[in-house]
């Protein structure tokens, strides 16, 4: 029903999406390291790459941001190398061109949040799922790495900061886009992790449109048993 309403709708939701720039609270990336070691146990190297949420907008530093949040998270179990690669705006097309840019290293995981600019800009649905699959193609070959954890897209049709009509027509895309990417990493073997966490206020960020350092806390908890399960050790109590 989206499809068949968005070309009919355009012209108001043009005008929603461009008002909602001009006044919305726009949140810098926060400051912090993007690099770094630490913790204990074997050696896992990650590579977190994505859009603003994983680049920590709505935490005031990148210690409360996802990235430092799975470091800290991580550094009982693991002794972790990580790198951090994520910009506001960021969608699967600029994703994979700065893949191409990045210097061939190894790492063991790679982390993808992404989606959320996908579903607004827009793109053809079939052209994201063609980017996506360039993306897990690169990573394995410049990174060689074995696992490839892919997060969920938000429920945009949730989130109280968009106006009606444009939240329903971006919630039913961004719902579609979900079932696309979750069936075609089922396909790959990569595991896919919906978003779960409910739109409640103190999990959201000021602007009502990123997560909170809190959710971000309670995403690297839920992502911890993925990161974890892809080094199992010995040295670990069973």
């Amino acid at each position: 029903m989206d499809r068949l309403l968005a070309p009919l709708l355009s012209p108001l939701l043009i005008a929603q999406a461009l008002r909602l720039r001009a006044r919305a609270l726009r949140l810098p990336e926060p400051p912090g390291p993007r690099r770094g070691t630490g913790g204990n146990g074997p050696t896992l190297r990650l590579l977190i790459l994505g859009d603003s949420s994983a680049a920590g907008v709505g935490a005031e530093h990148q210690d409360e941001a996802l990235s430092g949040q799975i470091a800290a998270a991580l550094a009982p179990h693991r002794q972790l190398d990580w790198r951090l690669e994520a910009r506001t705006g960021a969608t699967s097309r600029s994703t994979l061109a700065r893949l191409e840019t990045l210097p061939h290293q190894r790492y063991d995981a790679v982390l993808l949040v992404l989606g959320v600019n996908d579903v607004t800009s827009f793109a053809p649905l079939h052209r994201i799922l063609a980017d996506r699959d360039r993306i897990a193609r690169t990573v394995a070959e410049r990174f060689m790495a074995p696992r490839l954890i892919i997060t969920g897209i938000p429920p945009l049709g949730q989130f109280p900061l968009l106006p009606d009509p444009l939240r329903w027509i971006l919630g039913h895309r961004a719902t579609r886009l979900e079932r696309m990417l979750a069936e075609q990493a089922e396909s790959a073997g990569h595991p896919y992790l919906p978003f779960t966490m409910p739109m409640q206020q103190d999990l959201m960020a000021e602007d009502g449109f990123h997560p909170s350092a809190l959710a971000y806390m309670h995403w690297a908890t839920a992502l911890l048993p993925h990161l974890l399960d892809h080094c199992p050790t010995k040295s670990e109590p069973s």
